[in-house]
Formats: C-alpha cells, sequence, structure tokens
C-alpha cells in the first residue's frame, strides 16, 4: 500500500514537473513570437535609417575621383587621396580651412554657453500659475522653430536692413544720419547668429526639460512646503537638481556635434560682408561643392568632418561614462 501511494505521488509530482516544462516553453514561445512581432514594428525605421544615414556613405568613393558630373564616375579620373593631399599642403587652403574651423567652433561654443538658457526658461515657465498665460507663452515661444531659416531671413531683413523698420525709425527720430548696417557687416556675426538661433529655439529647447519637470516626484514639493520652503528655494533646491541629468546628456551630446552646425540659416544669412566669419563648416562644404564645382574636395571635407564628429561621440560617450557612471549612447 505504501508502495502505491509512493508511486501515485512520483507520477503526480513526474505529471507536475512536465506541465511546468510545458508551461515554460509555451511562455518562452509567446514571448518570442512577441518579440518577433515587436522588431517586425521597427524593420521600416532599420530601412529608413539604412538608407539615409548608411547608404548615402557610398558617396565618399567620390572623395578619391576627380569627378566630373559630365562624365559620371565611371568617366572621371582616379587620383586616389590627392584631394587629402592638398588639404594640408596648400597654406592658402590650410588658412581658409583654419578660418572656417574658428568660425565653426566659436557658434559651437557660444551654442554650448547659451544652452543653460532653455532650462531656465522651462523652470520659470513651470511657476506660472495662469494655465492660459502659460500655454499663450510655450506656444509663442515654439512658433519660431516651424519657421524656416528663409523666413527667419525675411523677417530679419525687413527690420535691420539698411531701409528696414529699425533704421527707418532711427533716422526719423533723429539718432541717425546714415543707416546702420545691421546685416551687411562683419562684426558680431557670431553673436547674431547664435542670437537668431536662440530667439528660434528657446521655445523648442524648453519642450523637453518640461517634460523632465512633469516627472518629478510631488512628494519633494510638499516636503519642502511643510518645511517653510518658498517658491525660490524649492526651484534652487529641487527643480534645477532634478533637471541637471537631462542637462548634462543634451550638453554632452552638444559637445559630440561640435563641428555641425547645420548650414541654411548660415547660408541665407551670408553676403559679400560677412562670408569670411559666417562661413562655418557646413557652409563652406556647400560652397565648395556646389559654388565652386569641386565635388571631390567637398567630398573629402566632409568625409574628414564625419569621422571626426565620430570620435568625439565616442570621447564625450566615454567621459560620461567616466564621470556619470553610465553613457550616453
Amino acid at each position: 500500500m505504501t508502495s502505491q501511494v509512493i508511486l501515485r505521488e512520483a507520477a503526480v509530482t513526474e505529471v507536475g514537473e512536465t506541465t511546468e516544462q510545458d508551461e515554460r516553453k509555451q511562455r518562452k514561445h509567446a514571448g518570442g513570437r512577441k518579440s518577433f512581432g515587436m522588431f517586425l514594428c521597427i524593420v521600416p525605421f532599420i530601412v529608413l535609417v539604412f538608407l539615409f544615414s548608411y547608404f548615402p556613405l557610398y558617396g565618399w568613393i567620390y572623395s578619391l575621383y576627380d569627378f566630373k558630373p559630365a562624365l559620371g564616375l565611371e568617366g572621371s579620373e582616379f587620383v586616389g587621396l590627392q584631394w587629402f593631399e592638398m588639404l594640408v599642403s596648400s597654406p592658402t587652403q590650410m588658412a581658409q580651412i583654419g578660418q572656417v574651423l574658428l568660425n565653426t567652433l566659436a557658434i559651437s561654443f557660444l551654442g554650448i554657453a547659451t544652452s543653460i538658457l532653455p532650462l531656465v526658461f522651462a523652470i520659470f515657465l513651470n511657476e506660472v500659475r495662469v494655465p492660459w498665460f502659460r500655454s499663450a507663452v510655450q506656444t509663442l515661444t515654439t512658433l519660431p522653430n516651424f519657421i524656416s531659416w528663409v523666413l527667419v531671413y525675411m523677417i530679419a531683413f525687413s527690420l535691420f536692413s539698411s531701409t528696414g523698420l529699425v533704421n527707418g525709425i532711427l533716422t526719423d527720430a533723429g539718432l541717425i544720419t546714415v543707416p546702420v548696417k545691421f546685416l551687411d557687416t562683419s562684426e558680431n556675426v557670431w553673436l547674431t547668429m547664435t542670437l537668431w538661433s536662440i530667439w528660434k529655439g528657446l521655445g523648442w529647447g524648453a519642450i523637453i526639460y518640461l517634460a523632465a519637470i512633469s516627472g518629478i516626484d510631488q512628494s519633494l514639493y510638499e516636503s519642502a512646503d511643510i518645511d517653510g520652503a518658498g517658491r525660490f528655494q524649492k526651484m534652487w533646491y529641487i527643480t534645477v537638481p532634478q533637471l541637471m541629468p537631462t542637462y548634462l546628456v543634451l550638453l554632452l551630446l552638444s559637445v559630440a556635434n561640435l563641428l555641425n552646425n547645420g548650414m541654411e540659416q548660415y547660408y541665407v544669412f551670408q553676403n559679400a560682408f560677412n562670408k569670411e566669419y559666417i562661413q562655418v563648416l557646413d557652409l563652406y562644404v556647400y560652397n565648395i561643392g556646389m559654388t565652386g564645382n569641386n565635388l571631390s574636395m567637398a567630398t573629402a571635407i566632409g568625409m574628414l568632418k564625419s569621422i571626426i564628429s565620430v570620435i568625439l561621440l565616442f570621447t564625450v560617450n566615454a567621459i560620461a561614462k567616466r564621470v556619470r557612471g553610465q553613457s550616453i549612447v
């Protein structure tokens, strides 16, 4: 009788283990099907990234040819590293590239120095207690981000050209007799372009900080209220520290993109008077390739810029991992 009970218990145990193993296999199979389904959802985005980010790298081959559009790549002469050698062998070319790099780095560092402004703006905007007024300010400051740089230049030209509104007001008021050249000058170009970028991107840049503020644990503010903290004390001791991780990540990404200033804003604002100081690296590549009709040289410079940017990204990522304990990419 005892042996029958033992055998029955053993059979029940074996059946239970088999059932558990079957359930584990079913969960694993279901998890695999779910993961595969999620993978299929991101396949279109992977394809887009490949088409627009990796496939164009094939164009680097143009830096090895004396490319002539009329002849095509097959009809163009293979010159190897000639264009790279010209970049470092010509004193005139080196001096020009040096000025371009100075413009690029100066504007980039001014952008980094003013990157704290969206954070400050978001903090103070969050303290506005009237909902409709806060929404109106956020909408009005975000709207310029969706205005093209061509329209921005039209606004700037209407206001600050020699016949613009500002010069007209100053002339009518008797403050000046000769129109002030706000746009047709090489003075303060870096600062001027930085101010236009701030005006265009301040509200948009504050959105991510406003989202981070909404995620702060409200019990921290409630505890501060109990302790008698004022509004500015809560901002300084709670809001700012909670936003610093987000700010540091964005700051490090800005450092990694030192050479990427964009081209559109500088292209529409450039003229014969400010070209020397407004020409950043992206605009310089465009001018060489399209205006100067030297696509091979432009490709070589763009290739070096991409390589340096990748090196900066990995360097900043390593610094972030050492300082913060976790990487940003």
